[in-house]
């Protein structure tokens, strides 16, 4: 019997899922708030849970499978990317913070599992000069693409292929899988527009800016461009079908997803699905606009998972952890490459002044 737990720390809200030999047994949601204000809160849910024989932690922009004993000041600032001074600075990136030492004290089997910048199967040279390729939630995301794919068509894990566009509640990701392995990725900092982050940033807008809080990354996005930061997907749909603003918001968010499905298709091409995922995907209005943008480029539908209340990547990290420990899904871990991830995700930077950088975070 395997019995493992995946965590998806989302912007909106931290999702759970445990599977038991394949089989739904916690499915569950709890909002980012309340775990920001009060981490032990997730700690004593997965403890209410029983015996596990591995949880695949919230790992941010991932970590080479690195268990929670090994995990030590540089982890700590590898799978969030902020400086310690601006640690308490984000809310959920402080609560992650404040989790890690009630889940040493726990003794439960944390793990910390990639990116997509870390797998061997992304070629180096799509990774130079990158660092979100795919944080480590969009590729547990990835591994529910190619279950739910490979059962859908009953096909072998190494036969599935697809680009997925991963419309979360904050960020916008959209990744390739080729024959069953992940081959290339636009992160959330790199791609179009979120609903609450600008994707990527202008060179030139770096530059003016100078430095820059990491906050800044959450700003920018849709609800910002329509000149409501605390819009809800909800109200920026409806405002949309009279307001010009609100309108060039959400021709900006839905645009830029079919921008970066296009670049996807270059490296990953003639894929046999468009899938989509997210939670913007789950409004019905963005869901059909984005069918009919993306319909040129191959069939297009979204990603059908196995629990109720746990968002995607939830459910992909859950099965991630059932092949790390040798479940049903071995072989679909073993197809991605998971076990072969190595190095950091500042490894593949070839600008000025580099090695300062690197010199700061990981000597």
């Amino acid at each position: 019997m395997t019995r493992v737990i995946g965590i998806d720390p989302g912007t909106v809200s931290f999702d759970i899922c445990g599977l038991e030999d394949g089989n739904v047994f916690l499915d569950t949601t709890l909002p980012t708030t309340e775990f920001a204000a009060d981490p032990r809160k997730l700690v004593d849910l997965i403890q209410s849970a029983g015996d596990l024989d591995l949880i695949v932690a919230p790992s941010g922009y991932g970590l080479p499978l690195v268990p929670i004993e090994q995990f030590g000041d540089q982890e700590r600032f590898l799978f969030t990317l902020v400086d310690e001074r601006e640690r308490g600075g984000i809310s959920v990136l402080g609560g992650m913070g404040k989790m890690i030492p009630l889940m040493k004290e726990s003794g439960l089997p944390f793990l910390f599992i990639p990116g997509v910048i870390h797998l061997p199967s992304v070629p180096e040279y799509r990774k130079a000069n990158k660092i979100d390729m795919g944080t480590a939630d969009k590729l547990c995301c990835l591994a529910l693409g190619i279950y739910d794919q490979a059962r859908r068509y009953s096909l072998r894990f190494e036969e599935t292929s697809f680009v997925l566009a991963e419309v979360g509640g904050a960020y916008t990701a959209v990744m390739a899988v080729s024959a069953g392995k992940v081959v290339d990725g636009l992160g959330g900092t790199v791609g179009g527009p979120g609903f609450y982050s600008l994707g990527s940033m202008d060179g030139e807008l770096a530059y003016l800016l100078g430095r820059f809080p990491k906050e800044l990354l959450f700003s920018g996005g849709a609800a910002y461009i329509a000149g409501q930061p605390e819009l809800s997907p909800e109200a920026l749909i409806e405002l949309a079908q009279h307001d010009g603003r609100a309108r060039i918001a959400y021709e900006a968010l839905l645009e830029g997803v079919c921008k970066s499905v296009a670049v996807e298709m270059v490296v990953a091409p003639n894929p046999r699905e468009i899938l989509l995922s997210g939670r913007l995907c789950r409004y019905a209005e963005i869901r059909r606009e984005l069918t009919r943008r993306l319909q040129g480029y191959g069939p297009v539908r979204q990603v059908e998972g196995f629990a109720s209340v746990a968002k995607e990547a939830a459910q992909g990290a859950a099965l991630i952890a059932d092949g790390l420990v040798g479940g049903a899904y071995q072989e679909m871990v073993d197809v991605m490459e998971i076990r072969e991830a190595k190095g950091t995700s500042l490894d593949h930077l070839y600008i000025k002044g580099v090695e300062a950088l690197r010199n700061k975070y990981l000597a």
